[in-house]
């Protein structure tokens, strides 16, 4: 097993941005610390939650937080996908039609409510999520560097929303559950009212960094025992009673990819089978189509007897 540590630099770069996030955020370090994974994966968040945990602020502190530009979409039935990619509009000055760039031109596109949108828009963002580029009327525009999608999502119950097609959920990395916070916390975040994440936080990396930051994630060392580890978790999905459709081969891609994310947050350049356990509901839950004969059994329940069952992997590095 390799035991070299990441440098130091990129230890305490990554503490600067989770640090930088709880100033606005009160608690929520494993959801702040997820984020920071995902960047590193060059991966995309769904967040969800009741109204009102603070998934948007989330979102925005988080931005602030790695100082990339940002832009935000509200989900709408009335947003159509011209709102979210742009479009090209007559000019009369010029008697010519020039582009008009919609919000996704950014790096980190926070989309709130996005099962508010109507399936035909949300399909819009497909190309973006997978290829980090968007097709304008036949022309193709590369999207900045890095980019990242968060999504919040309002509870299917609620009025007003669209269930979200399996083929987009598909390609968010993580989906993560935002809930209330404790009373301590909610005492400290009615302290804090009024006071914006521009306000507290100061971009704790460069630009110029990320590629650097990125790149090492990927040299982080993955064992043959511990990528046989994930492949069998992701195999028992499809074979779970209950489950109709198991994660896909994208979903060992984004584990194996999240694993190595976490080991270099947590300061080692080898993944261990804790680094899988760490992610594997954020990275499966929301790849879990449920049978009607699942009842209420909840997905993270369904994933957290798989890994039960699965004996951790005792091998030679």
């Amino acid at each position: 097993m390799e035991s070299k540590k990441p440098p130091k630099e990129t230890l305490a770069t990554l503490g600067n941005i989770v640090s930088e996030c709880q100033k606005t955020i009160v608690g929520k370090k494993q959801v702040v610390e997820a984020l920071v994974v995902a960047l590193l994966c060059e991966g995309h968040v769904l967040l969800e939650g009741v109204p009102g945990v603070a998934k948007t602020t989330l979102a925005k502190a988080f931005s602030e937080a790695i100082g990339l530009g940002f832009k935000r979409i509200q989900g709408s039935v009335d947003t159509l996908p011209a709102d979210v990619v742009g479009t090209y509009i007559f000019d009369p000055a010029k008697a010519s039609f020039k582009l008009q760039k919609g919000p996704i031109f950014t790096n980190l596109l926070l989309i709130d409510e996005i099962n508010r949108n109507t399936p035909k828009t949300n399909s819009a963002i497909l190309e973006a999520m997978q290829e980090g580029q968007v097709t304008i009327t036949g022309e193709t525009m590369r999207l900045p560097y890095p980019f990242m999608i968060i999504a919040t999502q309002s509870p299917i119950e609620f009025h007003g929303v669209f269930p979200l097609p399996e083929v987009l959920v598909d390609r968010f990395l993580l989906s993560l559950n935002v809930g209330y916070p404790s009373a301590d916390e909610e005492v400290v975040i009615a302290t804090r009212l009024g006071v914006s994440a521009k306000e507290n936080t100061t971009p704790a990396v460069s630009k110029d960094q990320f590629e650097h930051l990125i790149g090492q994630a990927k040299e982080v060392y993955m064992a043959p025992h511990v990528q046989s580890y994930i492949v069998e978790l992701v195999q028992k999905t499809r074979q779970v009673s209950g489950i109709s459709l198991g994660a896909s081969p994208r979903a060992s891609i984004a584990l194996s990819r999240a694993a190595r994310a976490s080991a270099l947050l947590r300061g080692r350049m080898f993944v261990t089978p804790d680094d899988v356990k760490d992610y594997a509901t954020q990275v499966l839950r929301h790849r879990l189509i449920p049978s009607t004969s699942v009842g209420t059994t909840s997905m993270d329940d369904v994933v957290k007897t798989i890994m039960e069952e699965t004996p951790i992997p005792q091998g030679v590095d």
